[in-house]
């Protein structure tokens, strides 16, 4: 419940989050990045990609399987093709760098495509086609990741979730900001309910045994169910391929889990694509094209239950201005894996409960 939940002002988050990074290691550019990234996740309302993830990525750091000063290198191939190499680093790192890439070839070609290897775990899909969006383009950011999803008929991880994200921007409307996992539900957030000792709906996810299960815990021990049966089994599949084959990273089920495996580098694999919107007609006609559309959407008659229909990304904009008033909401069993983290190295930690913005 949101009243069991202390909320947190996102900038004191941010503040938090660079100075753990950085006395892990990390240089200090980068651990604003990262902190950026995960509290940007938090204010639009995807707290299983948030802060929360904080103590998980510092075990990965200092088991060694993440390069906490990577030399990240990009390779060109073609006139609107590049290859990223991550050196094992912060995937958010790799991320950023091969979107810019993208979009620096799509302003020479009119279309960019990176692919990446020797990456991590990037967090939200969402960061970098808005990033696209903030430059003026289209683009699409794809990934693979461990183990966590069937092939379609079977009962043991294959799969992973791997999000597809997309962007496009709109004119004086609402941009068109797509981030989905090839699951019912995002393995993250499973992750976060089993935090919490909570139940899970019937039909995400089957246990170890491969049976259906409301328990997070072994939900998360078990393996997750694809969105629309075969066919989101099959889009998982398109990720591995294009994301993980294509790019030389590890791919069919090769990808270390992010959780349980710290024997060494996950070796992810993403691939950025970024388009000029004004390729085909000028920018202002696109922009009127794209709020004609959105206007058409949102004019169609309502089915049963529903009072407005929403464009990919408008749930999550709301969900960013309410809590860039009220707050980030944290549970006290975030809270404590947070104090834990930054008092292991040394830092202060801010008392959350005096700090509270909701008061």
């Amino acid at each position: 419940m949101e009243s069991d939940k202390v909320f947190v002002a996102p900038d004191t988050l941010k503040d938090l989050a660079s100075q753990v990074f950085e006395g892990i290691g990390l240089r200090r550019e980068d651990a604003m990045i990262i902190a950026r990234d995960l509290v940007a996740a938090n204010i639009r309302g995807l707290d299983s990609h948030g802060v929360s993830r904080i103590p998980m990525y510092l075990e990965r750091i200092r088991r060694g399987v993440v390069n906490p000063q990577p030399n990240i290198t990009i390779k060109k191939i073609t006139a609107a093709v590049s290859l990223v190499d991550g050196d094992n680093g912060m995937g958010f790192l790799a991320g950023h760098r091969a979107m810019d890439e993208a979009i620096r070839l799509a302003k020479e070609s009119g279309i960019g495509l990176v692919g990446v290897h020797r990456s991590t775990h990037y967090g939200m899909a969402a960061l970098y086609v808005q990033q696209a969006i903030q430059a003026g383009y289209i683009s699409l950011a794809l990934t693979n990741s461990s183990p966590a999803v069937p092939v379609w008929g079977g009962r043991s991880t294959f799969l992973g979730a791997s999000p597809l994200a997309a962007g496009v921007p709109g004119g004086e409307k609402s941009d068109y900001v797509l981030d989905m996992a090839m699951t019912v539900i995002a393995r993250g957030k499973i992750r976060l309910a089993a935090t919490h000792g909570e139940p899970i709906p019937l039909g995400l996810a089957l246990d170890a045994e491969g049976v259906p299960t409301t328990d997070a815990k072994k939900a998360f021990e078990g393996v997750c169910l694809p969105f629309g049966g075969a066919k989101g089994s099959a889009l998982a599949m398109l990720m591995d391929l294009l994301a993980g084959v294509l790019t030389g990273a590890n791919y069919g089920g090769e990808v270390k889990s992010l959780y349980f495996d710290h024997s060494e580098p996950q070796n992810v694999g993403h691939l950025f694509f970024a388009i000029r919107p004004d390729l085909f007609m000028p920018m202002e006609e696109f922009s009127h094209r794209m709020d004609t559309f959105v206007e058409r959407a949102k004019a169609v008659p309502l089915a049963q239950g529903f009072d407005e229909i929403l464009i990919p990304g408008e749930p999550e904009e709301r969900t960013e201005q309410q809590r860039r008033v009220t707050g980030i909401p944290l549970t006290e069993e975030v809270i404590r894996g947070l104090q834990a983290e930054v008092e292991s190295l040394g830092l202060a930690f801010p008392d959350f409960y005096k700090l509270n913005t909701n008061l």
